[in-house]
């Protein structure tokens, strides 16, 4: 295997599928020469032209529309949205036609439709390009929501979405692009609807989405030294997700934390919350914790950005409440960088 960017692995789960399969066609707001906000698809108009890389008006509910419509007529079109604070533009599109056309039609016909956005703050981009929505998209019955946070499941799960027959919101953090890790030069997919447990741990589950993987982890390491072992969870598909192997953490742990980059009022956090209640609550040592941006519009100074997006010390203090423990300074190789937060 090869370390590549997640940005490169989107790039090649684009290229590689376009060339599989000729109905695969990418439309959005300066995707062919200009290679998208974030160059997610440079390049990729020399190889496939402008019919297969379409430049379209800024225009959100008119791409979604026309994305549909392509798929409704055998076509497998990605949609990209330059920023996923720009989508609610084409909410009508998405709610009430993208989601529900398959059911309505009683399955006569597919939607192969993937919608691409960038989301989540780091960025110092401000309250207009620094949110992040999956909860909202994953309350609509009908939609898909992926949300992968490395290189290895950025790739697999693209391809994924793009073979699959039902409409799919894939949401890449931004803040995410540039990030390394091993990926396999040969075909692989990763399934939708199946979490992968990051590090596995006998004191408390946390679980994260997002670029919040990266801070439980390092979190997770710090924690080993109290001798607090803690499993970490990413969900990576939120619409399917994999409850039984969230359930199956917490029965072994007694203990559970979330953790999303989203505004903790209406998070996904909740959901996952609820269904634990549901189906694991008499394993549970402790209540369920949960930890989100606070509610507040994205700052743009860099200072305020980072206070309310949880980081490694507000994770790491959630950890040691749930535990019972006295709180005390983080003390992991970040805590300069978390205190200064």
């Amino acid at each position: 295997m090869r370390e590549i960017t997640i940005r490169e692995a989107l790039q090649e789960a684009l290229r590689e599928e376009m060339r599989r399969d000729a109905t695969v066609f990418i439309m959005g707001e300066d995707v062919a020469e200009f290679g998208g906000v974030y160059k997610i698809t440079l390049g990729l108009v020399s190889e496939f032209g402008p019919e297969r890389v379409r430049n379209t008006p800024l225009a959100e509910c008119a791409i979604v529309g026309a994305a549909l419509g392509a798929a409704l007529v055998g076509m497998r079109p990605i949609a990209e949205i330059m920023y996923s604070d720009f989508s609610p533009i084409a909410m009508e599109q998405i709610f009430n036609q993208v989601a529900k056309i398959r059911y309505m039609t009683g399955g006569m016909v597919k939607v192969p439709l993937v919608i691409r956005m960038p989301a989540g703050g780091g960025m110092s981009a401000g309250p207009h390009h620094s949110q992040t929505w999956e909860a909202l998209y994953a309350h609509i019955p009908g939609l898909k929501v992926v949300m992968p946070s490395t290189p290895y499941d950025a790739k697999g799960l693209l391809k994924s979405s793009i073979r699959d027959d039902n409409p799919v919101i894939f949401i890449e953090t931004k803040k995410l692009y540039g990030q390394k890790g091993m990926v396999p030069e040969e075909e692989y997919l990763v399934p939708l609807g199946k979490a992968k447990v990051r590090r596995e741990g006998s004191d408390v589950t946390i679980v994260a989405v997002g670029r919040m993987i990266n801070r439980a982890l390092v979190v997770a390491e710090t924690l080993e030294k109290e001798e607090i072992s803690a499993e970490v969870i990413d969900p990576r598909t939120l619409i399917p997700l994999d409850e039984d192997a969230i359930v199956n953490s917490v029965r072994k742990t007694g203990r559970m934390l979330i953790v999303h980059e989203a505004c903790k009022t209406g998070g996904f956090g909740a959901e996952i919350a609820a269904r634990i209640a549901d189906k694991a609550f008499d394993s549970l040592d402790a209540p369920i914790k949960r930890l989100g941006t606070l509610d507040c519009p994205i700052p743009f100074n860099p200072r305020l950005e980072d206070y309310v997006i949880p980081n490694e010390h507000d994770i790491w203090a959630a950890a040691l409440e749930l535990m019972g423990r006295e709180f005390k300074e983080y003390s992991g190789e970040r805590a300069v960088e978390a205190a200064a937060r």
